[in-house]
């Protein structure tokens, strides 16, 4: 990568695995108006600076690895005005800044006008440009990642309109994204996030996502757990906390036993909804992404007496309720009961929201 490419994305590493409102997405890439076409329609024309800028982003839209760009009538210094408008498409231009290494132009007079031509080096494919997804808002990003997770997506590319988060609030979007798929959730993946360019209201966020095992290994072992998920259904241990026919306690006994009956807990045991349920013994994190699969409900990450600890929320309508299904007893407890007994979480009792409760 050129000094102008390593400044333009800043990298991080996500060891393991109070942003915008939630928005609509669509899957598409940018759509970028054709400037001016002179009498041959592979040439554009322009007549001041911003038109320049404009063609420049229009071929590198279009993928072209040449192009023809006539200034007709130009006040501005022309040699100048092209090193600026490439170099602005390049390290200010999201999708110029995603994809282009750089781009080298010469130019001549032709009476009336000058021709420049200009040459584009690119350092991504147009199937990656072509896969980049537009979002807004911190809801979209975490449905893709969702989405990306699911299906074990080494490489995800968002471009993301009214951009307010960092490289950590994407991190920890993944991480949530992680816990929002039980099924797939078999070891949260390392991520090397860049995002495109340094700064601006509209970034392209790249992202690499390297998994403890090959995509066909983790295949396999999702549809294993799909498989015993839907066997212990049919079987009817396990059903959502619902208030229609038993009160939400009962209920969650009943899940609990279903799941104890399968999984045997160990402080030591492994972390996925996987080794609860196929294996037969799990930790605390592996236990509530198992009944996160089978009941329904959202893993709640935090500590319990300072160590690490995951449990559920059952998202009931009205007041927040929880379990912990490492405790066997299908107690459900209020934010404050759980407060009480020692737990603590983002935005739960005097935990404000966007403030870790401690490193888990």
């Amino acid at each position: 990568m050129t000094a102008l490419g390593l400044a333009l994305g800043l990298l991080l590493t996500v060891p393991g695995c109070a942003s915008m409102l939630e928005r609509s997405y669509t899957s598409s890439t940018a759509h970028v108006d054709r400037p001016t076409t002179a009498e041959d329609s592979s040439i554009l024309r322009v007549e001041n600076y911003r038109e320049l800028v404009s063609a420049v982003l229009y071929l590198v839209s279009e993928g072209a690895e040449e192009g023809i760009i006539q200034l007709h009538d130009y006040a501005g210094v022309v040699e100048n005005d092209l090193t600026a408008a490439c170099l602005e498409v390049t390290a200010e231009d999201p999708l110029g800044a995603y994809c282009v290494d750089y781009i080298k132009h010469e130019y001549t007079r032709v009476v009336s006008y000058y021709q420049a031509t200009l040459d584009i080096h690119y350092r991504r494919t147009q199937e990656q440009v072509r896969s980049m997804v537009r979002v807004t808002g911190t809801g979209a990003i975490r449905t893709e990642l969702r989405q990306a997770l699911a299906q074990f997506t080494g490489e995800v590319v968002l471009r993301v309109a009214y951009f307010s988060e960092d490289e950590q609030s994407i991190a920890q979007l993944i991480r949530q994204a992680y816990y929002d798929t039980p099924a797939a959730a078999l070891g949260c993946p390392e991520a090397e996030i860049v995002l495109y360019p340094d700064s601006g209201r509209e970034r392209v966020v790249e992202i690499l996502l390297t998994y403890p095992e090959s995509a066909e290994e983790l295949r396999r072992k999702s549809e294993a757990l799909s498989d015993k998920g839907r066997e212990l259904a049919a079987e009817g241990g396990f059903q959502p906390v619902t208030t229609e026919k038993e009160t939400p306690e009962e209920r969650a006994q009943r899940n609990i036993s279903a799941l104890w009956a399968e999984a045997v807990y160990a402080p030591d045991g492994g972390s996925t909804a996987y080794d609860a349920l196929v294996a037969g013994v799990a930790n605390d994190e592996g236990m509530a992404l198992a009944y996160a699969l089978l009941s329904g409900g959202q893993v709640v990450e935090g500590t319990l007496r300072d160590a690490p600890r995951f449990w559920i929320d059952l998202g009931l309508p009205g007041e927040t309720l929880y379990l912990d299904p490492s405790e066997g007893t299908g107690a459900i407890y209020t934010a404050q009961e759980l407060f009480e007994a020692g737990y603590r979480w983002e935005g739960g009792p005097g935990q404000p929201e966007g403030e870790s409760a401690g490193e888990p």
